[in-house]
């Protein structure tokens, strides 16, 4: 295997996060709110997002420069028809060792099955609440958590291990901290989530921030740390009297930006070396132009050998900018 690409803090690549649709099917009100994304709200025509072919033939580019782990991401990605015809195409690609998916779980009952056969390893499903009433109001429709929870359980029977995130707003849902993890220790790895200034429309304010050592508080203390399994892992672990394990992504108040190994492929075909960038770089042009294979590891190359993003790690420094949306690049 050739060695991985490096950026300029000397981060490797090693991760890629595909966004195959800009759709979904609630609207939660820290991605995609529904006074933004309402009825008349113009999504991506099928034209501008990338062909399963096309994703496929970037995503070897991109195991030459380096990543082994490959996440489908949205918008809901569940929304993008055959989606197991391009987990099947993924997971053929050599040097590819691992291919995750992150939902909302709705569609998982029709959906987890077909995806199991066709190569996909894991999921992560976003759950915020487990009282229906906070629930419905942060994902802007008023669906109830039973139906993520059927989907958590048709994962589950089909094979697929299970990480639940949710993300915690004060004033919000802190509240439901603790039956969250009443609920899902034993069963899944639940891991809390920093509410994070993503996007442009989700309102953020530090003040909505619960840092993560309050959320271990919340959930009843006795937690003893545990070693990352590699590094660049976003979560930092902790486990129980019990050897129950939770997670806690800490963007806000304990960044990781050093050992980030992660590029973005928004629904459009562009690449984001951070989930905060305001500028991307459009490799669809560069497909539907008719570069080569080496052409287009050039390019990638380049951005990533000339990467240097940091953002959580400066926030504080940082002016207001228009970022890319969170349903572009999935998180």
């Amino acid at each position: 295997m050739t060695p991985a690409l490096r950026d300029r803090l000397g981060r490797e690549l090693r991760d890629l996060r595909v966004s195959v649709t800009d759709r979904c099917n609630l609207r939660c009100t820290y991605c995609m709110p529904a006074e933004v994304f309402g009825p008349d709200y113009a999504f991506l025509p099928r034209s501008e997002i990338l062909s399963f072919e096309e994703i496929e033939r970037l995503a070897r580019v991109f195991v030459r420069g380096g990543v082994r782990k490959l996440r489908l991401t949205g918008g809901e990605p569940l929304l993008r028809r055959d989606l197991p015809d391009l987990v099947a195409r993924l997971s053929a690609i050599e040097g590819v060792e691992d291919i995750a998916l992150t939902t909302n779980g709705l569609l998982l009952p029709k959906l987890a099955a077909p995806l199991r056969e066709a190569g996909l390893r894991r999921v992560t499903v976003s759950l915020d609440a487990l009282d229906p009433e906070v629930f419905g109001r942060m994902n802007g429709l008023g669906v109830s958590p039973s139906k993520v929870l059927e989907g958590i359980e048709a994962a589950a029977l089909a094979g697929l291990p299970v990480k639940v995130n949710t993300v915690v707003q004060r004033g919000v849902n802190e509240e439901q901290l603790r039956a969250l993890w009443t609920y899902f220790r034993g069963r899944s790895v639940l891991r809390f989530v920093e509410f994070m200034d993503v996007g442009n429309h989700n309102g953020w304010r530090m003040e909505q921030v619960v840092p993560s050592r309050e959320v271990l508080d919340r959930l009843g203390g006795g937690f003893e740390p545990v070693d990352p399994d590699y590094r660049g892992e976003v979560a930092a672990r902790y486990r129980d009297a019990e050897g129950h394990e939770v997670g806690l992504i800490s963007s806000v108040t304990a960044p990781f930006c050093g050992d980030c190994t992660r590029a973005r492929l928004s629904a459009q075909g562009a690449l984001y070396t951070c989930l905060f960038a305001s500028q991307g770089t459009d490799f669809r042009a560069l497909l539907r132009s008719g570069a080569s294979d080496e052409a287009l590891f050039a390019t990638l190359r380049d951005v990533w050998e000339g990467r240097r993003d940091r953002y959580s790690e400066e926030r504080h420094e940082a002016t207001p900018r228009q970022k890319v949306e969170m349903s572009h690049i999935g998180g």
